[in-house]
């Protein structure tokens, strides 16, 4: 299908302040944000090839405070695969790592209990598979003022039943390993669900997540002080 690349719906998730904006635009845009600016709501879209196949990025860098619970309901129920950021330096943020966790397997079994909803990911449409997460503990470069260790994030992991690495968005370190591993995991689930389709009809399975290679490098923007306003950049 020349022209056409597969798209991801990737969701970060966390508490504020612990580098999530950071990470997002380090991926996308190259560079390390310094100053700390509370997120509303930001979305990024970025044409990448991992493992040699190229597809398009559509990465949601979402607030991490607590009023925005309602809001983060639908930023989840819009997602396909999730990254779960805390900073090794504030045990309070990786505390709140599993309330984030509980709302994403809240509503997103929800949305697998609901067919219906128009645009629902794919892996809402296979409850049997486990929503796609990556545990990130990110300022692993502050080593002098860690709070969290190594093993309790590996521990956690496990406990949740999702993947773990450490990152530091400034020094670019596992910033594209924290992304792409959930790319890997929703492209095996996607080619796992289409295999039934592909023997029943005979040719090549399609994914609603097909989008053209004009559609790269898209940006918006909402915060408090500009309401729903949006700016577009290609």
């Amino acid at each position: 299908m020349a022209g056409r690349m597969v798209l991801y719906k990737l969701v970060v998730l966390g508490d504020g302040g612990v580098g999530k904006t950071a990470l997002t635009i380090q991926l996308c845009l190259q560079h390390f944000v310094e100053t700390y600016d509370p997120t509303i709501e930001d979305s990024y879209r970025k044409q990448v090839v991992i493992d040699g196949q190229p597809c398009m990025l559509e990465v949601l860098d979402t607030a991490g405070q607590e009023e925005y619970t309602a809001l983060r309901d639908q930023w989840i129920r819009d997602g396909e695969g999730f990254v779960l950021v805390y900073s090794i330096s504030s045990r309070s943020s990786f505390t709140r790592i599993k309330v984030f966790h509980h709302q994403i397997q809240r509503v997103k079994e929800s949305v697998a209990s609901s067919p219906s909803y128009p645009g629902s990911p794919l892996s809402s449409a296979n409850p049997q598979l486990p929503v796609p997460i990556m545990l990130v503990g990110n300022k692993s470069d502050r080593v002098t003022e860690r709070e969290v260790s190594t093993q309790e994030g590996h521990a956690l992991a496990r406990d949740l039943g999702c993947e773990f690495v450490e990152a530091s968005a400034k020094n670019c370190v596992n910033v594209e390993k924290a992304f792409y591993d959930v790319v890997r995991i929703l492209r095996r689930q996607r080619q796992q669900a289409s295999r039934p389709t592909n023997l029943a009809s005979g040719r090549r399975g399609t994914n609603n997540g097909d989008v053209g290679e004009r559609d790269t490098n898209r940006y918006r923007r909402k915060d408090k002080n500009k309401g729903n306003k949006g700016c577009l950049v290609l």
